[in-house]
């Protein structure tokens, strides 16, 4: 791990104006990720952390400051660029997997290497190898009405992985399943962030999630609030409950 940063952000802002008043749902924020790291982003529900994520996902254009991912500056491009560089560069779980519901769980996958024009023999093999990596080998022409929703998210990693992004981010991905499931493909993305050296972030309410994480990012009120960087540290945190 910790191979250089793979994102940053410098003085991030994100303001909206409510009955006339100016607030900042992210006030300032400074961070890096280094490829191969897993971050968590936590905190209560308005504290800003899902804005913060659409903003690293280049969903969201920042008031001021900087997201910077892979040395690029988002704030330079023009819109269009920036939707080019976020399906060659950002790889993003939603909290409802958003699948395609009539292609398989390999066409899928192998829907990213068709839109970034690199869908060749090598990219169906390497979405067949991710798939029997994540347990899916059995699963590969199954439709996602016909799996489960813990093997629907494994296919969605899988797709958030496959075009080799720099970044991986994460929205509620485990929200919708049971908490064997929840563990399972927590425990899996953590494993692949950390293979493939990727950047990883994953916003939870859950904390019992953050103990996969090499570091959290606690944010309250648009600002971080506290980081936590050790083992017993996270585990602790972990501990005290499951929001």
């Amino acid at each position: 791990m910790n191979e250089g940063i793979a994102l940053s952000t410098e003085s991030l802002v994100k303001s909206y104006e409510l009955d006339g008043q100016k607030f900042n749902a992210v006030n300032g924020i400074s961070l890096a990720v280094t490829a191969g790291e897993f971050v968590g982003l936590v905190g209560p529900s308005g504290s800003g952390k899902t804005t913060l994520l659409a903003m690293l996902s280049a969903l969201l254009t920042p008031t001021t400051g900087k997201v910077i991912i892979d040395g690029s500056n988002l704030s330079d491009m023009s819109d269009k660029q920036r939707v080019e560089f976020r399906r060659k560069r950002v790889g993003f779980t939603f909290q409802a997997n958003n699948l395609i519901p009539y292609l398989t769980a390999l066409e899928n996958v192998e829907l990213m290497l068709r839109l970034n024009g690199e869908l060749n023999a090598a990219g169906r093999a390497r979405s067949r190898d991710l798939l029997a990596r994540l347990g899916l080998s059995d699963r590969l022409h199954n439709l996602p009405s016909q799996m489960s929703g813990g093997q629907q998210q494994r296919v969605a990693i899988a797709r958030a992985l496959i075009h080799n992004p720099a970044v991986v981010l994460a929205d509620e991905p485990t929200a919708s399943l049971d908490t064997e499931r929840a563990h399972q493909v927590v425990e899996t993305f953590a494993q692949l962030i950390h293979e493939h050296k990727r950047a990883g972030v994953i916003v939870t309410h859950d904390l019992r999630m953050i103990t996969y994480t090499d570091r959290v990012i606690q944010m309250r009120d648009g600002d971080v609030a506290r980081i936590y960087t050790s083992r017993e540290e996270i585990k602790e945190l972990a501990a005290s409950g499951p929001g």
